[in-house]
């Protein structure tokens, strides 16, 4: 039997086939996914840009990649990336997913997991620089929409549900969206010397965060 180790998909490029916008759905500020059936609240202003599935003959798993965006004058303010693992195989073991680590460890803010009877979901938050030039990224750009390379706040979450399912979520929000002046130089932005405005922004982001993940219920 084969194992499903459920990890994210960097590029989108070679991928043509369009997921099933039915099974997942962000109407005002709720997710709704059919498969497999949770919900949660969602950033508010979220419109779907791109989607893609994917078939993982040698994994015995289909991927779907949602990517939703909030933009201002065609430029994107935030982001949320959404990728779902189905297991194909019935004969394969459970799925497994290696666990959340960040892009810098100096630039990590927080990190835990979270039980909901027999669910178990990991999260982190940390500080990231958004690539405009990144392949994964490019079905934003083809659509007329600038990234612009900012610093950005970034919330990860993950789970799998009965061995048969793993969700990803990656949220990513403009540091200069939050209404505060804050510094581009990346060092003030470090977990042991952040203060005064970034601090502020970074709170705002993960109570807001740390609430999207709370709010994750199981149909």
């Amino acid at each position: 039997m084969k194992k499903i180790v459920f990890g994210w998909i960097l590029s989108a490029l070679a991928l043509s086939a369009v997921a099933n916008a039915k099974e997942l759905e962000i109407r005002r500020e709720r997710l709704t996914s059919q498969k497999p059936p949770f919900t949660s609240i969602a950033p508010s202003g979220l419109r779907l840009i791109h989607s893609f599935s994917h078939d993982n003959p040698t994994e015995s798993s289909l991927t779907r990649v949602y990517f939703y965006i909030k933009d201002r004058e065609k430029k994107v303010e935030e982001m949320f990336i959404i990728q779902i693992s189905d297991k194909t195989n019935p004969q394969a073991l459970p799925m497994t997913a290696p666990p959340l680590k960040p892009y810098s460890e100096k630039r990590m803010y927080s990190k835990g997991k979270i039980k909901k009877d027999d669910l178990e979901i990991e999260h982190l938050t940390q500080l990231m620089a958004w690539n405009p030039e990144a392949k994964s990224l490019q079905p934003i750009v083809k659509k007329g929409i600038a990234i612009p390379p900012h610093w950005a706040l970034q919330g990860q979450f993950q789970f799998i549900y009965l061995g048969e399912h793993g969700v990803f979520v990656r949220y990513s929000k403009d540091v200069n969206s939050f209404g505060l002046k804050v510094s581009e130089d990346g060092k003030r932005w470090d977990r042991d010397a952040i203060s005064g405005n970034e601090k502020k922004v970074f709170e705002v982001f993960k109570k807001s965060f740390i609430e999207m993940v709370n709010s994750i219920q199981i149909k």
